[in-house]
């Protein structure tokens, strides 16, 4: 599927040809067909003689209805350019053209419609005409085609002419973001809210959960069409209308967007390259009344220029947006930027950074990701895949980091782990990324959650404390002339176990365990502490803190003033 808008000044037959293309009025309001005048957006589609399938945008053409134009515009493939010959290149021509150049549209047709109503001398002025506007922009070598739509003049030409277009013109990528900016929104009878726009990014199914954006609504699919037919799954560079439930009417509208959670940065702050319009008549600063038009919306922003003060006609700049609201951008989103008060269209371009982290007085855009990373430092690959559209190779587990930072990581824990002497580096301190820079680290050995050198000695190998305490095992000595750091991690490697501040051979607590399994296979009923620490030749110095580990542990439950078999019980052996 194709999708090619309209373009041109008011009254020179846009729609009429649509109509005549289609068999579709694209017209719709009452409004627009009793003045003869588009006022908002008209969509149609057809079938050409390839079997392509291609849907048409249908934009007004009059100055005053250039915000309609705009919402229509941002998602199309290609443009049908319309002049009519008996008029000639008008003002909003140029403009529209200026647009779509903006919008980064390089692929189109130019229509001399109307042609019925000239003589061959005026027509052939008129193909002058446009040929001189169009010189030095995408529409340059574009065929043009002479058209009447109402004697059916140059329609077969201009069928065979869009079929070209098509083959020429890239398809919609499919990369697992889809994204709508809803151009349309209404109730339909029996079916509740109906929202319209073209698919990108991805696709969709029925019984998806999307979410609104601004706003983060939840809205479930229930139902896609496409050109009058149902579907259960729809890919991207579709016009669709889906069918959606649990969303209020107030939440949904022109300039909202449909996206899946957690798949798209959203930020009130961008980072752009703007060109400005050649023959503007002044230069862009940060003084203005400025609109931004992206997707199918329109919100006033604060522009501050970065480098110089001012971007002069003709030239590109870089400068930073401030939205008043939050929109689910990526690098690579074109936009339009028009002022308020003058009433004209400023200039354009596209978003280098959705997320600047720079100061604007320093920042230094460009739509790579190895500069977005070099400011970042270290960042998550699903982060910037939200920021970029592409997941880059992460170089740890989901990080992305320069080499420089991901060499001084490795230095670091190198010598943390001489530091940390034989009795290695207790992991627990580290963070995530330490942790999965350990994993990369040669000539390392990991051991009950500590880290050393493998030709270091394992002092904890049969370590005295082990054989002092298991001498006497259900009343061990007090420790003595043994760090805590030692301590910790003996019980780390599951040589020692700590009760309440005793300190308990690992082989102590298992006997332990089994022996008061004996008493419970006896007594299922259960055993009182006083029966534990008969059984065990102890006092109830020991007795106690080594029954609550044994609670703690499931080997034991508490049931008032007795013990009973919990899931860990030893079962008895052959």
């Amino acid at each position: 599927m194709h999708i090619v808008g309209t373009a041109g000044h008011v009254d020179h037959g846009k729609s009429t040809l649509v109509r005549a293309l289609t068999g579709t009025d694209p017209d719709r309001l009452a409004e627009e067909k009793a003045r003869g005048l588009t006022i908002d957006l008209g969509f149609a589609f057809c079938t050409l003689p390839s079997r392509r399938q291609v849907s048409f945008v249908d934009v007004p053409g009059h100055i005053r209805f250039v915000k309609n134009m705009l919402a229509g515009v941002g998602a199309v493939d290609a443009s049908l350019f319309v002049v009519a010959a008996p008029e000639g290149w008008k003002p909003q021509s140029a403009e529209h053209l200026a647009i779509l150049d903006l919008l980064g549209i390089s692929h189109g047709v130019v229509v001399l419609s109307q042609i019925g109503l000239v003589d061959d001398e005026l027509a052939e002025l008129a193909r002058l005409d446009v040929a001189e506007h169009v010189e030095g922009t995408f529409l340059e070598h574009a065929p043009v085609v002479a058209t009447d739509a109402i004697d059916g003049t140059g329609l077969d030409e201009l069928r065979t002419a869009l079929d070209d277009l098509c083959a020429a013109t890239p398809t919609a990528a499919d990369r697992d973001r889809p994204r709508l900016w809803i151009d349309r929104s209404f109730a339909a009878t029996g079916a509740g809210r109906v929202v319209t726009g073209t698919l990108a990014g991805g696709s969709v199914s029925t019984s998806d959960e999307l979410r609104t954006a601004p706003g983060g609504h939840p809205a479930r699919v229930r139902a896609i069409q496409t050109q009058g037919t149902t579907v259960e799954q729809i890919g991207p560079g579709h016009r669709v209308a889906l069918n959606l439930t649990g969303v209020d009417a107030d939440d949904l509208g022109r300039g909202i967007a449909l996206v899946r959670r957690d798949q798209w940065h959203h930020t009130r702050s961008v980072d752009v390259e703007l060109t400005v319009l050649d023959g503007l008549g002044s230069d862009v600063t940060r003084r203005g009344a400025y609109a931004l038009y992206l997707g199918s919306g329109e919100w006033p922003v604060r522009l501050r220029v970065l480098g110089p003060e001012r971007i002069a006609p003709g030239e590109t700049g870089y400068a930073r947006l401030h939205l008043p609201i939050a929109l689910p951008l990526v690098v690579g989103d074109r936009f339009v930027l028009r002022d308020f008060g003058r009433g004209q269209t400023i200039g354009g371009g596209t978003v280098l950074d959705p997320d600047p982290q720079l100061r604007a007085s320093v920042a230094k855009p460009d739509a790579r990701a190895k500069r977005m990373i070099a400011e970042r430092g270290w960042v998550e690959a699903s982060q910037l895949e939200r920021l970029t559209g592409e997941r880059p190779e992460p170089v740890l587990g989901d990080w992305v980091a320069p080499p420089e930072l991901l060499e001084a990581l490795v230095d670091d824990l190198r010598d943390q782990i001489e530091r940390a002497g034989p009795l290695g580096l207790d992991l627990a301190a580290l963070d995530e990324r330490q942790r999965l820079a350990m994993d990369t680290l040669e000539g390392i050995v990991i051991e009950a959650g500590r880290a050393r050198r493998a030709d270091a000695a394992d002092v904890l190998a049969d370590h005295p404390v082990i054989a002092e305490l298991a001498a006497s095992p259900f009343a061990p000595p007090a420790v003595s002339g043994v760090s805590q750091r030692e301590l910790l991690a003996l019980s780390a490697r599951g040589d020692l176990v700590h009760a309440d501040g005793i300190w308990f051979a690992a082989d102590a607590v298992t006997a332990a365990a089994e022996r008061i399994a004996g008493l419970l296979r006896a007594q299922p009923e259960g055993v009182t502490v006083a029966e534990i620490r008969e059984e065990l030749g102890t006092t109830r110095k020991y007795a106690l803190p080594l029954v609550g580990h044994l609670d703690r542990t499931g080997v034991t439950r508490r049931r008032g003033d007795l013990r009973i078999a919990g899931p860990r019980l030893p079962a008895e052996s052959d």
